[in-house]
């Protein structure tokens, strides 16, 4: 029989969602303190939030199902804050995952301890990005308004159908909730598991941000770009031959108007890549590729 009450149907699928969700969530102990939470990715793999971690060793998780189990942490990547787990006993299901959307219903999921799963309802505000950490950068987050209660972090931001949106934590931004998008996550959990760390792209230029001329704007198309001011030897750009005095205008696929952006174009599965830089050089337009390095 249907329910007649749109309000507890509502309800309904949302405690539906936690307990589907909160199934590939485990209770993560790398800390004297309050546990936190960790989101099953795999069969023996589980992504958490790095600051929770206070060690390297002496880790252990304990499943949805009561099973206390060691693990082994693979890596980490504290500009993001997300760290890696192998679980060797885990046999876990991954989390299904969902593309977030501006102003959707969310719900943070965490399982910080014994009690079960823990949830708190918010709205994605917005998706934004990149934003710079205290130990970096992250391309993309979510905004949240959802309430972090002790432990959330490494916990799951997740839609009405328990599918997760993004990883959550507080680590990012002095205690504000946010969310790790969990394409973003993934990927960079499997440069994790590949490589201990994140790679890192590596142009070899030292840049300053430049507001373009009125003529020279309407022949780029763009206002900004980034001066290089100083190429390093034997780096990418000088055996590309990108010059000081040239202003890079994009990278590949991204506009690099300022820093942050250069970042994003620089992301870890770009290591290797020849792309195409575009610059204003003595006034016209040129193109040059470069082979991404991977920063020492």
């Amino acid at each position: 029989m249907t329910n007649a009450n749109p309000l507890s149907d509502l309800s309904d699928r949302l405690a539906d969602a936690v307990a589907r969700a909160a199934a590939a969530l485990v209770v993560v102990k790398g800390r004297e303190r309050l546990p936190a939470t960790g989101i099953v990715i795999g069969s023996d793999l589980v992504l958490t939030a790095d600051h929770v971690l206070e060690r390297d060793d002496d880790l252990s998780i304990v499943t949805a199902d009561g099973r206390a189990l060691a693990a082994t942490l693979l890596g980490r990547d504290p500009s993001t804050d997300l760290a890696l787990l192998r679980v060797a006993e885990l046999n876990g299901q991954a989390i299904r995952t969902a593309t977030p959307r501006v102003g959707a219903l969310a719900l943070a999921v965490g399982r910080p301890g014994s009690d079960g799963p823990q949830a708190s309802l918010g709205v994605i505000g917005a998706v934004s990005g990149p934003l710079r950490t205290p130990q970096g950068s992250v391309e993309r987050v979510l905004r949240v308004d959802a309430t972090p209660y002790p432990g959330f972090s490494g916990g799951a931001l997740i839609d009405s159908t328990g599918a997760a949106y993004a990883l959550f934590t507080t680590g990012l931004a002095l205690g504000t909730p946010l969310g790790v998008p969990m394409d973003l996550a993934l990927a960079i959990a499997d440069q994790l598991r590949q490589h201990g760390a994140p790679r890192r792209g590596y142009l070899g230029i030292v840049s300053q941000p430049a507001r373009l001329t009125a003529a020279h704007a309407t022949l780029a198309g763009q206002d900004r770009g980034l001066l290089i001011a100083k190429v390093e030897d034997g780096s990418p750009a000088e055996k590309a031959g990108l010059l000081m005095g040239d202003t890079l205008l994009a990278l590949g696929d991204v506009v690099t108007r300022d820093a942050d952006a250069l970042m994003v174009a620089l992301r870890g599965d770009r290591v290797g890549k020849t792309v195409a830089a575009r610059v204003l050089r003595a006034g016209a337009i040129a193109n040059v590729n470069v082979e991404i390095g991977q920063r020492p």
